[in-house]
């Protein structure tokens, strides 16, 4: 109930957020197209636009009728009132200011503007973020490339193409029964309790070492969440659980346990320790921008932690069946 709950009231603000941003959208688009008309420019104009923003900041004193703002909307008007629908409707539910830099960017076009639109739209990207995107060029790697690791740049051809099929971008661990928000030494301790599901769910030719596994290096100790073996890629694996959003920081932190691997437990006939950085969420953007300059291989993975509803449904029912058989077994003796 609580989850379906979050999710009507996130999806009805998420809804309420677009309506408001496409509200203002419409309304600059429709300042836009009157400047349009009167055929106002920068040489003609510019007095006559001076004067409607002074006015119109009087008479509305928080919408942001700056003299440049109503430039910028008369500038949105033109470049997309003979654009397919298709853009229309990707650009019009974008905050201002990322519509602003879009068009500032990529002037006409459409391909480009498109594309950030969709993933704006999809991933929910910040002003930040989509600038970071827009600089990493992402609208030209096409397919999108796999910005969920450093593989091929940490690890040689072959192992790079291997270790992209050993490691998921998700991975489910509803065989955990989590209903509710867990800490990560909990979530750790039912991975431990339920290995051999993690196993199964991690693939084959994994093996096991240990949790909470201890690195002991001048006096001073790290431990590591998970430690296992891919008897395929002949590697180390270390993986670090995070119950948030990923951060940058997680990197740096994976890198020290990675240097301390390969340094005291890493075998001569063995290829560099591998770490995965398992988190609630991840942003493929924020990935690639945090893996930026390490050479060890690291992957960042997300998961599915709580229980799909049908596998909920019938978690219920095998619980109400088992309870029904020791009810008759009390009653009978």
């Amino acid at each position: 109930m609580l989850q379906q709950t979050v999710a009507v009231i996130e999806a009805a603000r998420t809804k309420v957020a677009k309506a408001v941003v496409s509200t203002s959208n419409e309304m600059h688009w429709n300042i836009g197209r009157i400047l349009h008309d009167k055929k106002l420019d920068s040489k003609h104009g510019d007095s006559i636009v001076k004067r409607l923003s002074v006015d119109l900041k009087a008479a509305f004193p928080k919408m942001g009728m700056s003299v440049s703002n109503l430039w910028n909307m008369k500038r949105f008007y033109v470049r997309f009132h003979d654009s397919s629908q298709k853009l229309q409707q990707a650009v019009v539910v974008l905050p201002w200011g990322h519509l602003n830099y879009l068009i500032t960017q990529f002037g006409k076009d459409d391909d480009a503007i498109l594309y950030y639109a969709q993933k704006t739209i999809e991933k929910g990207w910040s002003r930040e973020l989509l600038t970071n995107a827009v600089r990493m060029k992402m609208h030209l790697s096409l397919p999108e490339k796999n910005a969920s690791n450093n593989f091929g740049l940490a690890l040689p051809d072959t192992q790079a193409e291997y270790a992209n099929e050993v490691f998921k971008d998700t991975y489910n661990m509803g065989f955990l029964g989590v209903t509710e928000p867990i800490l990560e030494l909990e979530l750790e301790r039912r991975l431990v309790e339920k290995i051999k599901q993690f196993l199964l769910e991690l693939g084959q030719g994994f093996t096991y070492i240990g949790n909470q596994h201890t690195l002991n290096y001048r006096g001073k100790e790290h431990k590591v969440d998970m430690l296992f073996f891919h008897r395929g890629l002949r590697s180390l694996v270390a993986i670090d659980l995070k119950i948030s959003e990923f951060r940058a920081e997680y990197v740096g932190k994976m890198n020290l346990y990675l240097s301390l691997l390969d340094k005291l437990e890493k075998r001569e006939d063995e290829n560099p320790s591998i770490g995965i950085i398992l988190c609630a969420e991840k942003d493929n953007v924020e990935v690639e921008l945090a893996l930026d300059g390490f050479t060890k291989p690291i992957g960042v993975a997300d998961y599915k932690l709580i229980i799909p509803q049908n596998e909920l449904k019938q978690l219920i029912s095998d619980e109400i069946k088992s309870f029904n058989i020791e009810d008759k077994k009390i009653a009978s003796s």
